[in-house]
């Protein structure tokens, strides 16, 4: 098979402005954030950023002017460092758009688009304003119960972008850990784009089937970016970089740009 490994700058042309771009991991956790980085490098401009626990990464993004919408859940740059100031600023001032979700009705939409129905049903939802705000439809049991579910309708990125831990030179992906919402984020997107700390034989992959997070046959195309989910982390092998986070959110005109160029894609 036609190896699918190119470098950062190409797998990140697959990015276009305007396009909606789901963003893999958690937090400060396993995020593609050598990407992010990479689409401000770019110039990239009216994103749409779909993720149900964003932080540095919606962050960043919003502080370059590179975000037009967002739909969230919560976002925050986790305990040490509370909310994400730049996201949270965009917000308030109406130059990001917001879609609010909790995390579970995001992953509702994106299950829709995944599985090809006009709907997905949630729990959890009675109660919340949500509704209301994104205007989803309330409908009656079919089966005679009497109650009620509130549906999600399908939320189809353009591209779905993913750090794992190992990847083929064909363009299969796994992680060690947690997966977060990653699988199926990259089964509802009409592109998939992988980052990894290194290639392995397919071999290896063999060997142990059930790591397999995305075959090579929904990947687009992957890079090797060691070190590409920094400042967060990337189990097991690394955790997050706390300083550098700390650097990061010092309000002046040269933290950013001094950020990165500390990033590791960029001392390579």
């Amino acid at each position: 098979m036609t190896s699918k490994l190119v470098s950062l700058v190409e797998l990140t042309s697959h990015i276009q402005d305007g396009d909606s771009v789901a963003l893999g991991g958690s937090f400060l956790h396993r995020g593609p954030f050598a990407v992010v980085r990479e689409l401000i490098r770019a110039g990239r401009r009216d994103l749409e950023i779909i993720k149900q626990s964003p932080g540095y990464d919606i962050d960043v993004l919003c502080r370059a002017g590179s975000v037009r919408r967002a739909r969230a859940g919560i976002v925050a740059m986790e305990g040490n460092f509370g909310l994400a100031p730049w996201y949270r600023k965009a917000i308030e001032n109406g130059a990001v758009e917001l879609e609010e979700h909790a995390c579970a009705t995001l992953t509702a939409g994106l299950r829709a688009s995944a599985y090809g129905v006009p709907f997905q049903p949630i729990a959890g939802v009675h109660g919340s304003e949500l509704a209301a705000l994104n205007k989803w439809a309330e409908l009656p049991d079919p089966y005679g119960s009497g109650t009620t579910v509130w549906v999600i309708p399908p939320i189809r990125p353009d591209v779905a972008v993913i750090h794992v831990n190992e990847v083929t030179e064909q363009g299969d992906a796994r992680v060690f850990g947690t997966t977060h919402w990653d699988r199926i984020m990259t089964r509802s997107a009409r592109t998939v784009l992988v980052v990894a700390e290194r290639v392995v034989d397919e071999s290896e992959f063999r060997a142990r089937p059930e790591l397999t997070l995305v075959p090579h046959f929904l990947v687009d195309a992957a890079c090797v970016v060691p070190g590409g989910a920094w400042p967060g982390s990337c189990a097991p092998d690394y955790g997050i970089d706390y300083d550098a986070v700390r650097d990061y959110l010092v309000d002046d005109e040269d933290s950013l740009t001094a950020h990165l160029a500390t990033a590791p894609e960029s001392r390579s």
